[in-house]
Formats: structure tokens, sequence, C-alpha cells
């Protein structure tokens, strides 16, 4: 994706930005931007219309929407609500739930889109209905008003480098599998652009997949027909573009006698385990609280009228639009040796949590108690 990003001097970053520098905008043009969906300027009994992708991957159900839930009632003293629905990876269910926010008469939508391409005319029905829409996790294309991500392509650039350190010295003793995420998902190019950013000259990649839907079942398949085909003894790594992947991925590993590095993204608990068993090299954590409560701000801030200028210090270019208001959240890479540091310190998860009976020994040798 041909993404460009400006940051304000002042912002926080982590390593190279996913995106490039866009042209600087004036304050009245990123207020006009901001403004141009909101007919008139609203108190704090606002209506919030939240639509996520899909309910396979751990994050939405348990991190996204409560977090934006409770960011919206802290933002406006408890009198704004949030309407809520999860288009199950169905791009056709997200369009007509868009439909049915409308019919409802929202002020405002968060939206994660199934499609980033699909949702177009969606997001253009909204516009036209007065209700501005902000982009959550996923670049959507069409007239939005806001949008909050991760930096995207150091996401892989991430994977890709830690799966370089994880094969060392073998990294060109045999082949390595690619499972990249869905096609319709924009985020999945740009993981795999980062990705191949390090990775190239310094692999030999055997299979890559771009995986249909994220479902760890065609994860599974995908490996099991690597394997076939490469042979067992030559992967050597697997760079996997979610831990939900990287679960199936390791069970065709697991049931072929391979042991090998593989990465993952999110820090589902899942995943953490796996890393503590040491049968998943790493995930990237991704701060959820940091995007959520972006979004939640944007959000209100569109709702109530008000420019977005003082929450959204980046400009993001998506294909059908320029100079988009963002948030961008940095990322870490996930491993063993901090696990205490960021998903136990941060509150997503408890040590008992992680730590359950199957786990327990392993996570006393590492110190998580």
């Amino acid at each position: 994706m041909n993404t460009r990003m400006r940051r304000a001097a002042f912002a926080v970053a982590a390593g190279a930005m996913a995106v490039s520098l866009a042209a600087c905008g004036s304050a009245k043009e990123s207020g006009d931007k901001s403004d141009s969906s909101s007919s008139a300027k609203k108190g704090d009994a606002i209506k919030v219309g939240l639509l996520l992708p899909e309910n396979q991957t751990a994050r939405y159900e348990k991190f996204d929407r409560p977090l934006i839930e409770k960011k919206v009632k802290e933002l406006t003293n408890g009198k704004g609500t949030l309407q809520y629905a999860n288009a199950k990876q169905d791009a056709t269910t997200q369009a007509q739930q868009v439909e049915t926010m409308i019919t409802d008469k929202v002020d405002v939508l968060i939206v994660d889109a199934v499609d980033s391409a699909a949702i177009k005319n969606s997001v253009q029905k909204a516009k036209d209905a007065g209700i501005p829409v902000v982009a959550y996790d996923r670049l959507a294309q069409g007239p939005i008003s806001g949008y909050t991500s991760f930096d995207n392509t150091t996401v892989g650039k991430t994977q890709g480098e830690a799966l370089l350190a994880a094969l060392g010295s073998k990294a060109k003793s045999g082949k390595i599998v690619m499972m990249n995420g869905s096609s319709t998902d924009p985020n999945a190019a740009q993981f795999k652009a980062g990705a191949h950013s390090v990775l190239d000259g310094k692999v030999n990649i055997g299979k890559e997949y771009d995986t249909k839907d994220w479902k760890p079942e065609n994860a599974n398949a995908n490996m099991e027909g690597a394997i076939s085909a490469l042979g067992k003894k030559n992967v050597v790594g697997v760079y996997s573009a979610n831990d939900g992947m990287a679960g199936g991925i390791i069970t065709a590993l697991k049931a072929a006698g391979i042991s090998v590095p593989v990465t993952g993204q999110d820090a589902e608990l899942a995943g953490v385990q796996r890393i503590i068993a040491g049968e998943q090299f790493m995930s990237v954590y991704k701060p959820y609280a940091p995007e959520a409560d972006a979004a939640a701000e944007m959000a209100v801030a569109l709702a109530q009228g008000k420019s977005l200028d003082t929450v959204a210090k980046d400009k993001v270019d998506s294909p059908t639009d320029k100079a988009i208001p963002s948030v961008i959240v940095a990322v870490v890479s996930l491993t063993k040796a901090n696990i205490n540091d960021t998903v136990i310190k941060d509150g997503v998860y408890t040590v008992s949590d992680i730590c359950t009976s199957a786990y327990k020994a392993k996570c006393d040798a590492l110190g998580i108690k």
C-alpha cells in the first residue's frame, strides 16, 4: 500500500516508520477535515458505533471492544453509549451493519474493516448521512475522518529481525516458509513488506502464502503443503504474521516432527504460553490500550464537532484520501526475556493467566512468578 505519514516533531516513534512523510497541512485544513462530517456540536450524550471485523482473533472481544467502551464512557462522563457489531469476517455483513448504524443514527463510527476496499461505499454512505468514520487498526478506503493503528511495516521488520536472530548461522542452511495474512487486509501487505525488507537475501524462502481470512486452519493446511513440497528436513524456520496462524503452523510442524523458530503477532495468551514452552520463538506485542484510547478520543471529538488537531499528530494517506489525521502506536518484540516487562507489567495478563499447571515449571525457570 502506498501510505504516507507525517509525524509531528515531538511524536514518540519506535524504529523506522512504515509510511513516508506526507506534506504538512495547516491546522485549519486539519480542522476542516475533522469537522466536515459533523453538522452540529453535541454534548456528552453521544452514540458511538463500533464495528469489528472478526471474533477468531482473541484481541477484538477481549481487549479492543471493552477498552474502547471504557474510554468512551470516561470521555463523556458516563453519558456516551456504544453500539457494537462484529462482522465475523464477512464484508457483506459489515456493509449491512454500517447501514444499520446509519439507520440508528449513531453520531460517529469506528470501523475495523473486514475488507479495506469493499468498505469504501459504506464509508461514503456514512459521510453522506453526516456520520464521521474513524478507521481502526486497518486503513479503510473512502472519506474517513481519522485513523489509528500500529506501525505495520515495522511490525513485519520486527518479526523478520527476530527470525533472523533465532536462525543465526542456520539462516541459509535450508528453507523458510512465509505465512502472510489475508490479502483483503491492508495491514497484511505492510507486515509482508516489512518482513521481506529484512529477510530477502538473508534466507531462502521455500514457500510463501497469503492466508485466507487469517484462519489458523488455513495456515495449518498451507504448512502441511509446504512440508510436503520442501521436505521436513529442509524447513528451518517459519515467518507467521500472527499468533493465531502460528498455532495452526506449530500443530503441523509437531505432526511432522519438526521444531523450528516460528514468529507471531498480537501476544495472544496461547501465543505467550507457546513462547514460554519454547514452541514459538516470539510475538509482536501491540499495546491495545493506546490504540483503543486514540480511537475513542477521535470518535468523541468528531461526534462533538471538535478538531482532531490535539489528538492526532500524524497524517496518513490511503488509496482514496490524503492527509488523514492519525495516531500511530509503537510495537514491542515479545520473547521469553521480556514477558514480565510487557504483557504482565501492562496488566494484559496475570501470572496466573499465563502460568497454568502445564506451564508453571517453565514460568518458574524464566522467573515469571
